[in-house]
């Protein structure tokens, strides 16, 4: 059974409402999503960014690169947010420097904190995806799957789409 490396860089997934009541990126939420989780799995999680996605520059983009470069084995999940996710998917894709390891990119369109958010689906979903997945980097969101390069977000509709 492979281990995964979780990869936390903030986002809406992560996101909390501080007491000044602003929404504030926290701390990842993987553990708190995967607690209930009845399974053998072992992962890790590594908070390398806590920013929202629209403030991701390619600065940060290089220092996720070299934190996934870093990581042994060759499964990993980069929680992020769904803002800019298709660019870092495609940077990380053309960047990466192990060309063994599958990067499965996910995150919530809602915060993990919130009744009702879609961060626990799209965390299980990448969890299992990014066992099954060949290498590459992949975007798992909306309960699909998609190749670095050729997904978008679909802000009207809030789920994530072949990119056009």
């Amino acid at each position: 059974m492979p281990h995964i490396h979780v990869v936390a860089t903030g986002g809406t997934i992560d996101k909390i409402y501080s007491r000044a009541g602003e929404l504030e990126i926290g701390e990842p939420s993987v553990d708190a999503l995967l607690a209930p989780v009845l399974t053998d799995l072992t992962y890790d999680v590594s908070p390398v960014l806590a920013v929202d996605s629209l403030d991701m520059t390619d600065a940060d983009r290089v220092v996720l690169c070299q934190a996934i470069d870093a990581l042994p084995g060759r499964h990993v999940v980069v929680t992020h947010g769904t803002d800019t996710m298709p660019e870092t998917a495609a940077f990380l894709d053309a960047h990466l420097a192990a060309a063994d390891q599958t990067v499965v990119l996910t995150g919530a369109m809602q915060p993990a904190a919130m009744g009702r958010s879609d961060a626990a689906f799209n965390l299980g979903a990448a969890m299992t995806a990014v066992q099954l997945l060949p290498a590459g980097v992949h975007i798992v969101m909306s309960g699909r799957v998609f190749p670095a390069g050729k997904v978008a977000k679909d802000r009207g509709r809030g789920v994530f789409v072949d990119a056009p």
